[in-house]
This record gives C-alpha cells, sequence and structure tokens, in this order.
C-alpha cells in the first residue's frame, strides 16, 4: 500500500472511531509507511491538488483576513521550495523559521518540509542570546526572518544563509518566490527516521534542551492529537499559542490538515476577550483550543451565548482548573476537554470527544501511545490504582517520542533509564484508567511530613473570585520544614490589600484539608517563560532567599486572630 494510502487509512479509522475510546485504543495501529516518507508531498500534497476548500484563514485586529486554499498553498509552498533550493538549502539542513502567524510561516514549513530540510522554529521574541545558541547548538544553516528582525542576527556568528520577507540589506527577500513558475515539487526521498523538526524547550529550569523529531514521530503522532482534539473534515479550527513553540504546530499546523480542516488565526497585539469571543462567533468556529490562561480571561469577561457553531473546546499546555470547566458548562453546554502532552511527544493524554469527563482528571491514554506510570521507588509500572511519573513503555516503541535531545547525553540517558521515557510529571491513576495530574517532580513538596500538589491547592485557590492566577511553593517554616505559600496574580478590580489576603486565606481554610491549608500569600506579577508556563523554581528560588533576608512582603495566616486555630 502505498504511504498516503495508509496514512489516509488509519486517518479515516480514528474519525470513524469518534467517541469509542476503549476501541479507537484497541484496534488503532500506525501505519505501515515503506522506506520513504514525506507529510509534506505523502499527504499535504496528495490532499491539497485541485483542492479549494479554505487551508488557511488568517484575519487582523483592523478585520483584514489573508485566505487561502489547500491548492493555493500546495503551489505556494512549491514555489518557494524551488526558491529556496535555488539560495542552497538541502536535505538535512537546519533552518531556523522565526516568523509570526502570518501566510509564510505555513509556505516555509511547508517548503522546508518537502526539501527534506530541518525545522527548527524559533519564536520572534527570541533576542540575540537565544538566537546565537540555537545558531551554534542547532547547526542553522539557514536563516528565515521578516524584515523587521534581521537586525538581531547582526552580533549572531556563523556561516548560514540569510533569507527575509521583506527587504533588508544582505538578506534575499523569499517573496521573490512568487515569481517562479509552478512546478511540482518532486518527493526528497526522505525516510521515516530522518530528522524533522529541532524544537529549543522553553527552559523553566535550565538552559533550554534541543529536541529532536523525525519525519514520522510529529506529522504521523499527530493523528492521535487529531483524534484527541475531535477534529473533522471541513472544521474550523481556532487554536491560541504562539509560532516558534510545539503546540502551534500541534494545532495550528498537523492535527487541523491531517482532518483537512480550516486553521484560523485571530492575530492581535493585546487580549482581547470581546474580541476573540466575536470571532469565534463570526467565522463560525467549530473546535477551540485554549490555554488555561486564556479560558480564566474569558471567563472572568462576559461569555454571552455559545458561539453557534461550536463544538470542541480544549486546554492545553498547562492543566485546567475544575473551576474554569464549570464555568464554561455552565455558560455554553460545552465541557472543556484537557490533555497532556510534551515538546518532546504528541498528545499523550486526553479526554476524548464522547467519552465522559471526570472533574480534576486530564483523561485516558491516547490511541497508540504506551502510557505508564511509574513508581518512583521500585521503578516498576504502577498495576491498578495508584501514583507515578508519567512516561512512556519503551519496549512498545512508541511513535510519537523524540529521537532525543540533540548533544545531550547525560539528559537522554536521563530521560530513558529504565526502559521508560520519563516526563517528569506525577499523576494519579484510577480504576478507569483516568489519570489526574499532580505536579511536575521538583514542583511536588512536603509540608509537616504531607505531600502537598501545588495544582491541586491552586485549582481551589483560583475558585477565590479575586484569583486569577496562582502559583503554590514551599516556603521555608522552622516548625513544618515547609509551608504552602501562593503567590496571587489578582483580577481586574480587586487590590493587594490586607483585606483581600484575608478574605484568600479564609477561603484556603475552609475548602482545603488543614494539611494542605495555604498559610502565606503574596501578590506579585507571576514569572513565567517565554511560552507562557509559570516558572515556579524561579518562586521557590525566591522564597530561599526572603528566608536568609528576613522575610518579605507576605501576608501570613498567623497575622489575623480570626484564621488561629481554634
Amino acid at each position: 500500500m502505498h504511504a498516503t494510502d495508509a496514512y489516509r487509512a488509519v486517518r479515516d479509522q480514528l474519525l470513524a472511531l469518534r467517541g469509542e475510546h476503549a476501541r479507537a485504543v484497541a484496534e488503532f495501529r500506525w501505519p505501515e509507511l515503506g522506506e520513504r516518507f514525506n507529510w509534506a508531498v505523502d499527504w499535504f500534497d496528495a490532499i491539497a491538488r485541485g483542492n479549494d476548500r479554505p487551508a488557511l484563514l488568517l484575519v487582523e485586529e483592523d478585520g483584514s483576513a489573508v485566505r487561502r486554499s489547500f491548492a493555493e498553498m500546495s503551489r505556494a509552498s512549491d514555489r518557494l521550495a524551488a526558491w529556496l533550493a535555488a539560495r542552497g538549502v538541502r536535505r538535512g539542513d537546519p533552518v531556523i523559521l522565526m516568523l509570526g502567524n502570518q501566510v509564510e510561516l505555513w509556505e516555509a514549513m511547508l517548503a522546508v518540509m518537502k526539501l527534506g530540510a530541518v525545522i527548527m522554529p524559533t519564536t520572534t521574541a527570541a533576542g540575540p542570546a537565544d538566537l546565537a545558541d540555537r545558531v551554534g547548538r542547532g547547526g542553522a544553516r539557514h536563516v528565515i526572518c521578516n524584515a523587521a528582525d534581521a537586525g538581531k542576527f547582526d552580533g549572531v556568528p556563523g556561516d548560514y544563509t540569510r533569507i527575509s520577507v521583506g527587504a533588508a540589506d544582505g538578506w534575499a527577500d523569499l517573496r521573490g518566490a512568487a515569481e517562479l513558475e509552478h512546478v511540482p515539487v518532486e518527493h526528497p526521498g526522505t525516510a521515516p527516521g530522518d530528522p524533522l523538526l529541532l524544537y529549543f524547550t522553553s527552559g523553566t529550569t535550565s538552559r533550554p534542551k534541543l529536541v529532536e523529531h523525525t519525519q514520522v514521530s510529529y506529522p504521523v503522532g499527530h493523528l492521535t492529537t487529531m483524534y484527541f482534539l475531535g477534529l473533522r473534515p471541513g472544521d474550523v479550527h481556532l487554536n491560541i499559542s504562539s509560532p516558534g513553540w510545539a503546540k502551534h504546530a500541534w494545532s495550528c499546523f498537523f492535527a487541523p490538515w491531517i482532518a483537512e480542516a480550516t486553521v484560523f488565526v485571530h492575530n492581535y497585539r493585546r487580549f482581547d476577550a470581546a474580541a476573540l469571543l466575536g470571532q469565534l462567533r463570526e467565522r463560525k468556529v467549530t473546535s477551540f483550543c485554549a490555554p488555561p490562561t486564556v479560558w480564566r480571561m474569558l471567563i472572568n469577561a462576559e461569555l454571552g451565548e455559545r458561539p453557534a457553531a461550536l463544538r470542541e473546546v480544549v486546554a492545553a499546555g498547562e492543566p485546567l482548573n475544575p473551576e474554569v470547566i464549570e464555568r464554561v458548562r455552565r455558560a455554553w453546554g460545552l465541557t472543556i476537554r484537557d490533555g497532556f502532552g510534551q515538546t518532546e511527544t504528541t498528545a499523550q493524554v486526553g479526554n476524548t470527544p464522547g467519552a465522559p469527563v471526570r472533574p480534576g482528571s486530564m483523561g485516558r491514554p491516547l490511541p497508540g501511545v504506551p502510557v505508564v506510570l511509574v513508581d518512583p521507588v521500585t521503578g516498576r509500572a504502577v498495576a491498578g490504582v495508584g501514583e507515578g511519573e508519567i512516561c512512556l513503555d519503551l519496549s512498545r516503541e512508541p511513535l510519537p517520542l523524540m529521537t532525543g535531545y540533540r548533544g545531550d547525553e547525560e539528559r537522554n540517558a536521563e530521560a530513558m533509564a529504565g526502559g521508560y521515557y520519563h516526563t517528569g510529571d506525577v499523576a494519579a491513576v484510577d480504576a478507569d484508567g483516568y489519570i489526574t495530574y499532580i505536579g511536575r517532580t521538583d514542583d511536588v513538596f512536603k509540608a509537616s511530613d504531607y505531600k502537598i500538589s501545588p495544582f491541586e491547592l491552586e485549582s481551589v485557590l483560583i475558585e477565590h473570585p479575586a484569583v486569577a492566577e496562582a502559583a503554590v511553593v514551599p516556603a521555608p517554616d522552622p516548625v513544618r520544614l515547609a509551608v504552602p505559600k501562593a503567590y496571587i496574580g489578582l483580577a481586574p478590580g480587586y487590590e493587594p490589600s490586607e483585606e483581600t489576603a484575608l478574605s484568600i486565606l479564609r477561603y484556603a481554610r475552609e475548602h482545603l484539608a488543614p494539611y494542605q491549608r495555604v498559610r502565606r500569600v503574596e501578590f506579585a506579577e507571576l514569572p513565567k517563560t517565554i511560552s507562557g508556563k509559570i516558572r515556579r523554581v524561579e518562586l521557590r528560588a525566591r522564597e530561599h532567599d526572603l528566608a536568609a533576608a528576613g522575610g518579605g512582603t507576605e501576608w501570613r495566616d498567623d497575622q489575623f486572630p480570626e484564621l488561629k486555630q481554634p
């Protein structure tokens, strides 16, 4: 069977098994693709040639829009591939791709892939130091960026081709590709195990890791991401994420186009909940995926009636608190489905369409993904109910897993120890296989000899109307060794006052077990990675510094007589 036919058969199987999670897990098998595979040629071009249905819709703040059909994207990427090849882009060459949500990003992704070159997605927020690291460690041979960002590379050493969107001194303007005659690109002969993507992680605890993916780990692995998102042919899918990060490739590139759905992006400089809700309605969006921060902003605004076409609502990036899920369910009659995955993998765990959603759980292992929980003491998989680190069983050859961390054998050995790929995330599994997130292995801590899950406490705290965001970390304590302290980002209309602190501490006391009680509160803007994840490691370090200095600007429960133990 030809690779395209094998891929389509598996895709169609998953579409037919929508709402039948157990059957999908039992019956799904990854496609047999043969000795060569290139997603841009074997899948995208196969569905795109002569296909005038919309593939991409980009809408700006002023209402202007760019639309491209599947056929137009196929032809444009062919022309760009020929243009890039004429400037020396070859199979296996790493290419830094640093563009925003603009049509050239999608064209370049396809074009670089069609040449068998290696895409190195990079956020436009990266500065010269980050770029020097990426060029150096990633071995970049070519750079594609906007003319406005070309200056960031002035001091970045390396022998790399400079390609810009728009005119920049010393850079070749890729807009010249549009003038070429269209000639379909030939298959580059890439093998399934050849490299395709190099991702720098956002570095929450240390120097960013360099994750390598193959021609199949993302392009084929995202078949089950499509299943998790619930996408169908003809859907209009809106995903909120920034180019340069893995989630953008998940939900703004691979999964929608695997389903033959439209990728819809609403560009804005500053988040506006009302404007986003208006776009959901006007553009007849059928599936919407957003990080928890966006969902919290939306529920703090007026959700209004459910957008008429909206069928699927999904959260990803960090665990979603049950209060947010309930608020959306009451307003729209739709249940936000949570899931779990990493840059190193595609989606691993998810609440799939049609399956019962259990409050607090991020769902069950997805088809084709051998998820197990591993006891950190015994190093063995948990049998039945229990807690452990979320891992992938390497003996079952997880296709959606990275090749490894390029150039870092020590990290590879640690990540793949004991026959498992270790995610670094701790969870609990119930008798029905539903997995509930507890926290990062380095975020969980002990207070008075009880194990504390920051996420569990944060889920309670954000139910308080004053709390927009919360991050719980251990604060050194002479009696209990450590106590839970919450850093709070306030919702609009609330002041960082003694009254607000008392209200939050009282709420925590009333809604948490005594050993979980939040005993300190500090109001602050939460430190985040460039991709938006909370840097608890920075807050933990701050707590140690404060303890040495004699305290900071926090409110403690023992300051309030009404909170003293009876």
